[in-house]
């Protein structure tokens, strides 16, 4: 499903979870050459590390109980 409307567009700019994802991007950062270093140099593109860490990190903020709750509630 395609949407025009951006995810920085849907989040209300006061919205305390703005504050979570800078903190967040911020730890991410200082983590990435761990990161890029997991990437591996052939086969299938792999989802993102931090893309991950990330979506788990929203998981247990949110109370969120399944991946596919996640999915739902990004919409």
């Amino acid at each position: 499903m395609f949407s025009y409307v951006t995810l920085e567009q849907r989040v209300p700019v006061e919205h305390p979870m703005r504050k979570i994802r800078a903190l967040v991007d911020r730890a991410l950062e200082r983590v990435e050459p761990v990161l890029a270093a997991m990437y591996a140099e052939r086969g299938h593109p792999l989802i993102a590390p931090e893309r991950l860490l990330w979506a788990q990190s929203l998981i247990a903020l949110c109370s969120i109980r399944s991946e596919s709750q996640l999915m739902e509630q990004l919409n």
